[in-house]
């Protein structure tokens, strides 16, 4: 019977992460992009939780922690920045806003 391995996990949160950016790179919807960028965090998070299990020491569960936190920050500057950019333009397609209003 195999079990899992950190080679695993890594190639999880690679693929994961690929995800997320062929996401941002490809849609033009900014929820769409914003939650892309959180599966690329998560992706992240992953790995340095993986590393962690099969590493002495906890440093990485320590910096998913921290990564967690400034995660959930940035999700919540970037709805109010998607509210925002509603409130403007009544579209939140980043493909229309390419302007700034003064």
């Amino acid at each position: 019977m195999n079990a899992i391995g950190l080679n695993h996990f890594l190639t999880l949160g690679a693929v994961l992460f690929c995800l997320g950016t062929y996401g941002v790179l490809t849609r033009r919807n900014a929820i769409a992009v914003l939650l892309s960028l959180e599966l690329m965090f998560n992706a992240v998070n992953l790995n340095l939780v993986a590393f962690a299990r099969f590493m002495p020491n906890l440093d990485g569960v320590v910096l998913a922690v921290f990564v967690i936190a400034v995660a959930a920050a940035e999700a919540a500057v970037g709805v109010a920045l998607i509210l925002s950019l509603y409130r403007n333009f009544r579209h939140i397609d980043l493909e229309q806003v390419d302007t700034m209003k003064g």
